[in-house]
């Protein structure tokens, strides 16, 4: 299989981001971060003062907002450097109202298929293997525990100097699962022909390895 297509979907904090990464090291390919492209997206939101929950205004700016992710991890957003400030609380708690919006998703979908044209790709999100990429050599749709997905992100924030609750991301969690479920249009849920891995009780490592056999066992056919 000379051009692989690796969609990983997934609730919020699933550790989708940082197995993706490392997996699309390992084959080398590449790694899109779709959740970083719909969180530059409403750290623009915020930086222009609109309010999130009004759709109407959010969606004028998508001619203003330009996205650019690069290997290394750094995401501009219309020429500023957002790589730090779109991992913030503020943004986190609200770009679940900006995915909701189809025209936003629409914008981002196009772009998101065009870096898939390119070369092999691991991309993750919410609706890659059932909307964005439905034609996709291999789907993983990966699931942990409210309980553990919190923790992870907490301490994931921690380790950032991001302050924050543990109350507060399990909430966040809580909120974003219910609208990213909910939505009308692309809502998360596992495309039918992907494979659900529980990462509860794995570490990063084994979560690795596990998608990494599914990867193998998939493309060999």
């Amino acid at each position: 299989m000379s051009k692989v297509v690796i969609a990983v979907d997934g609730p919020a904090a699933a550790g989708k981001s940082t197995v993706s990464k490392i997996i699309a090291k390992k084959l080398g390919y590449t790694y899109i971060d779709t959740g970083a492209m719909y969180r530059a997206y409403t750290w623009y939101v915020l930086f222009k003062g609109v309010d999130p929950k009004n759709e109407s205004e959010c969606v004028k700016l998508i001619p203003e907002v330009e996205i650019e992710l690069y290997p290394d991890g750094k995401v501009m957003c219309s020429g500023h450097d957002v790589t730090r400030p779109i991992r913030e609380p503020l943004v986190s708690s609200n770009v679940s109202y900006i995915a909701s919006y189809k025209a936003i998703r629409l914008a981002l979908v196009e772009l998101q298929r065009k870096m898939a044209e390119k070369s092999s790709v691991v991309m993750d999100g919410r609706d890659i293997g059932t909307y964005v990429l439905p034609n996709a050599d291999v789907k993983i749709f990966q699931i942990a525990s409210v309980e553990e997905r919190a923790k992870r992100r907490y301490k994931e924030n921690m380790e950032k100097g991001i302050k924050c609750t543990y109350e507060e991301i399990v909430a966040d969690v809580q909120n974003r699962d219910r609208i990213d479920s909910s939505r009308a249009f692309a809502p998360l849920k596992p495309a039918e022909d992907s494979v659900q891995l529980d990462t509860s009780n794995l570490t990063i490592e084994e979560s690795v390895d596990a998608i990494l056999k599914i990867i193998e066992e998939k493309t060999k056919k």
